[in-house]
């Protein structure tokens, strides 16, 4: 990026170098306004079914831990999956893959719809069809990931991938908002209906970008673990990666597990209705929004680095006070802090290991970030659910902020050299197995 490297935080800036005008540069460019538009409309629609999942299991056994056995079923199958994602990846025509798993997406969607419509309401069966969205979702994602550089020049990357991020998130605020509002109208049936009429929105965003001709990609040597291992291999030898992994490691765990449990402080102790639920649970999506342009817009300024080292104690202390929160309002406020805390870490992260991967290694390497981030986020709902049924939801999400905060400024102030790496260098790779050539001097991205 024309910002993010060392070499050029030092001198003046231009005006139209920082700003919300800079943040959203990458919205010039025709395919990724095109996408960015579509994955909106379309990840709004899930995150409507997302926030009904979990309330309407918990209104059926009044349990957080089948809350928490939603979000393992959900991640678990993704992360068995992630390997062969991000080696189809890898392999095939990103834009043509993504068609067919947001159809197939589509498909599961209307089957959710129907399930509920047919008045086959078991916990059981919704778990069993977020688990086959699961594994859809596993094998879809690093090919995501990886087709958005793609679509911009690399000096508007940081752009993109925040704006990728913010759309998410916004999807989340809007999504859970309109999830309260229909709930509290209509019933959960309605909510199923637009996640599934929502994927149109995505298809046909896809089929107008239009990209250069695909050139099939030098295959990758040895099977599918083979090529995983390869990758793992790859990010181990790159600090700037391995840093990067492991932070959304200790977010996915300790702190993300806050999003399943919005419906469990809005009704076991805050003791609000449904449309409070989902302001709740926009909370976090409407801090992100405000985090935004300060994240994309002033990264000629800001070294990605800096930005975590901030945004990872503000993100911990805010699932601190989530946590130990008994009333709603000081709650929502929490979440809004937390969700400007993980846009920031989470983008400057994410931004890094597409900066230093190589293009031959990028979709099995943001597999292995995006199996990892879904691992530990499964694994720490499960076992917050479960925590959370023995020591109440209060001690549990306050336990977890405080390890997360813990572990925030151990990273940030003790030991923020490991940090610095994630303002190191592009690699340039010379293979489909990532053989490499690190760039040693810093470079203008």
């Amino acid at each position: 990026m024309a910002s993010s490297g060392t070499g050029s935080r030092g001198g003046g800036h231009r005006a139209e170098d920082v700003g919300l005008r800079h943040s959203v540069r990458a919205l010039r460019q025709r395919n990724f306004a095109l996408f960015w538009t579509g994955s909106l409309i379309s990840n709004t629609g899930t995150w409507i079914q997302n926030a009904t999942v979990p309330y309407v299991l918990y209104q059926m056994t009044h349990s957080a831990a089948w809350v928490g056995f939603a979000t393992f079923a959900q991640f678990i199958p993704s992360v068995l999956f992630g390997p062969l994602g991000g080696s189809l990846a890898d392999r095939l025509d990103r834009r043509r893959f993504l068609m067919l798993t947001q159809t197939l997406l589509g498909i599961l969607a209307i089957a959710m719809w129907l399930l509920w419509i047919a008045g086959l309401r078991s916990p059981a069966a919704i778990l069993a069809l977020v688990a086959v969205s699961g594994t859809l979702s596993g094998v879809n994602t690093p090919t995501w990931q990886a087709f958005v550089p793609a679509l911009v020049p690399r000096e508007d990357l940081l752009s993109a991938i925040t704006l990728n991020s913010l759309q998410f998130n916004a999807a989340r605020a809007i999504g859970s908002a309109l999830a309260g509002l229909v709930l509290y109208n209509f019933g959960p049936s309605n909510t199923f209906l637009f996640n599934a009429i929502s994927y149109l929105c995505v298809l046909f965003a896809l089929s107008l970008v239009r990209m250069p001709a695909f050139v099939p990609r030098v295959a990758p040597s040895g099977g599918v673990l083979t090529q995983f291992a390869a990758a793992v291999h790859y990010a181990a030898r790159r600090p700037g990666i391995t840093i990067g992994i492991l932070t959304s490691i200790g977010i996915a765990f300790l702190g993300y597990p806050i999003v399943q449990f919005a419906v469990v402080f809005a009704q076991s102790v805050y003791r609000v209705g449904n449309l409070e639920y989902g302001l709740l649970a926009a909370a976090m999506g409407i801090g992100a929004l405000v985090a935004a342009p300060l994240v994309s817009g002033w990264d000629t300024v800001m070294a990605r680095a800096t930005i975590a080292r901030f945004a990872f104690p503000l993100y911990g202390a805010s699932v601190l006070a989530f946590g130990v929160s008994a009333n709603f309002i000081v709650g929502f406020v929490a979440l809004v802090f937390a969700g400007a805390g993980f846009l920031a870490v989470i983008s400057a992260t994410n931004t890094a290991v597409q900066i230093i991967v190589a293009d031959s290694m990028r979709g099995r390497v943001l597999a292995c970030r995006t199996m990892s981030f879904t691992l530990a986020y499964a694994l720490g709902g499960l076992v917050q659910g479960q925590l959370a049924e023995w020591f109440g939801p209060r001690a549990t999400v306050g336990g977890a902020g405080g390890l997360l905060l813990a572990f925030a400024l151990a990273l940030s102030f003790i030991r923020p050299s490991l940090l610095s790496h994630l303002d190191d260098p592009p690699d340039v790779a010379d293979g489909a197995d990532g053989a490499v050539t690190p760039r040693r001097h810093p470079v203008v991205q």
